[in-house]
């Protein structure tokens, strides 16, 4: 054998099954929560993006040891090449995930969970376990318990939430609803119309004091084509 082929590097089956092993454990550990949540990326899609990146790392580091050996000294290989595509090829997952609803977006959490995966399927595929394992917790503590005590600490700050039920004709926009609704001091956080027959009901979701319901349904109600309101805690 000669010395060039010994000096590049190479792995043995062993430890390829290993390394995309700890990606799919890894990698599933997120996807489950994102599953558990009843999110559209749960487990089966965060494990492929973990393994995906895995042998992403893999092939681009070890992939071509033959070609290299071959090659000679006329050949020159950067082992990050192909790997380093997975930072921005992701984004197209993540993009997937992200929807618009009204005024409110989601999907924001599981597209970010998607980019942290592939971190981590790289990160197993190069053989560093101990990021791998430090962001996998750090990601699983985050949309858990974190995300438990950040929500009872900011309610402590935050005006009660309530939701506004409004009938409107059919092809009627509701921006005159949401103007109304932000003249009383209300803010709208989120927005959902569905079409009924001949109405357009629209569901919407306000920040406001916790005695300015009454002034905001008796403004509603005064808008030019409202039919009916509801107000719900």
């Amino acid at each position: 054998m000669s010395s060039l082929s010994v000096a590049i590097p190479s792995l043995g089956w062993p430890e390829v099954l290993l390394r995309l092993a700890v990606a799919a454990v890894l990698g599933g550990a997120i996807g489950l929560e994102r599953e558990l949540r009843e999110r559209g990326a749960g487990l089966r899609t965060h494990l492929v993006v973990a393994v995906g990146s895995a042998l992403f790392t893999l092939v681009s580091a070890y992939g071509f040891r033959d070609f290299l050996v071959h090659g000679g000294s006329l050949v020159r290989a950067d082992p990050t090449r192909i790997a380093a595509q997975i930072v921005s090829g992701i984004g197209f997952l993540g993009a997937g995930a992200i929807i618009r609803q009204g005024l409110s977006v989601r999907g924001l959490t599981t597209a970010a969970s998607l980019w942290l995966v592939a971190a981590v399927g790289m990160a197993s595929g190069a053989g560093y376990w101990e990021a791998a394992v430090i962001a996998t917790a750090g990601a699983l503590l985050s949309l858990g318990p974190l995300r438990v005590v950040a929500f009872r600490v900011l309610a402590r700050f935050r005006p009660p939430l309530g939701r506004l039920l409004v009938e409107i004709p059919a092809g009627r926009s509701p921006a005159q609803v949401i103007e109304a609704i932000e003249e009383k001091g209300a803010r709208v956080v989120s927005l959902d119309v569905a079409q009924e027959g001949d109405r357009r009901s629209v569901a919407v979701d306000v920040e406001l004091a916790p005695d300015a319901a009454p002034a905001v349904v008796a403004a509603v109600a005064e808008v030019d084509g409202v039919l009916e309101v509801r107000w719900m805690e």
